[in-house]
């Protein structure tokens, strides 16, 4: 049976490259313009499987992202990371010097502000979805606008790329996670990675605490994020990333962690994407 994804994003977007690229079998990719349309239609099972962006090298973490798969109990079951290559992009004939507005998703604008400095005419307008603007520009022959987008978006709607490149740091990679409703079966030997939450006491070293088991359960810490929890002020849930080799080791801390945790939640355990 084919696997219905959801995805933020129209064809020739980010998601939709992950999508395209991630799974073995054939998908029915399933757009949506928001996340919380996507976290929604995996909620009521109108797709299998969700992708979501988590975290970018240049901009930083998703935060919204983390609470969505938090709060819907969802899981973790892979991760998929792409390099991610900002082009401007607008109908054929036109010069950066034609460009009046350009339009794409902040976190897109965000990691090219550089490049528009040298362009103060333009003006920088935030939109829902990268190719979802180049669709836009396309079907509606706008004169004068561009947008920021993927090479694979320019092909799909004929628009002409201006400038390739443009992001502010040239290697700028984006983490994407595999995001479904139970957690699936894992393999031991070939699990490597897992993503966890906890709450611990407001007290003096409970985090290095919980630090120092990972190390000495030789887990190796490649993310740390903290969200505040809502109902309690000045209160934190960290979120985690940890890698191992054994999956024993990963077994020992885990039972540890959970003695000392206040609350612990274990988000996924998959393979890691990271070469």
């Amino acid at each position: 049976m084919t696997k219905k994804v959801a995805i933020q994003g129209v064809e020739g977007s980010f998601h939709h490259i992950v999508s395209q690229t991630y799974f073995e079998e054939s998908v029915e990719v399933q757009p949506y313009l928001s996340f919380s349309e996507v976290v929604e239609s995996l909620i009521s099972k109108t797709s299998d499987v969700a992708i979501m962006a988590l975290e970018n090298s240049i901009a930083g973490s998703i935060i919204p992202n983390y609470a969505y798969i938090n709060d819907q109990d969802l899981h973790i079951t892979g991760e998929c990371f792409l390099e991610i290559q900002h082009n401007l992009m607008a109908l054929k004939g036109q010069s950066i010097q034609d460009i009046k507005e350009v339009f794409s998703h902040p976190m897109a604008l965000l990691q090219c502000k550089e490049f528009f400095k040298q362009y103060p005419h333009i003006k920088l307008i935030e939109d829902t979805d990268t190719a979802e603007v180049a669709k836009r520009i396309s079907e509606g022959q706008l004169q004068g606008v561009a947008a920021i987008a993927s090479v694979q978006a320019a092909q799909l709607f004929g628009l002409e790329i201006l400038a390739k490149s443009i992001q502010t740091i040239k290697h700028n990679e984006t983490r994407f996670v595999i995001v479904e409703r139970n957690q699936i079966e894992q393999n031991t030997a070939t699990t490597n990675k897992a993503s966890v939450k906890f709450l611990l006491d407001h007290k003096r070293g409970s985090l290095a605490a919980m630090l120092n088991v990972m190390s000495d359960c030789n887990l190796n810490l490649t993310k740390i994020q903290s969200l505040p929890k809502i109902d309690t002020p000045w209160k934190y849930a960290f979120f985690v990333d940890i890698t191992f080799e054994k999956f024993s080791d990963y077994e020992k801390g885990k039972a540890i962690m959970k003695l000392m945790a206040e609350e612990f939640k274990i988000l996924g355990e998959y393979k890691n994407a990271k070469k």
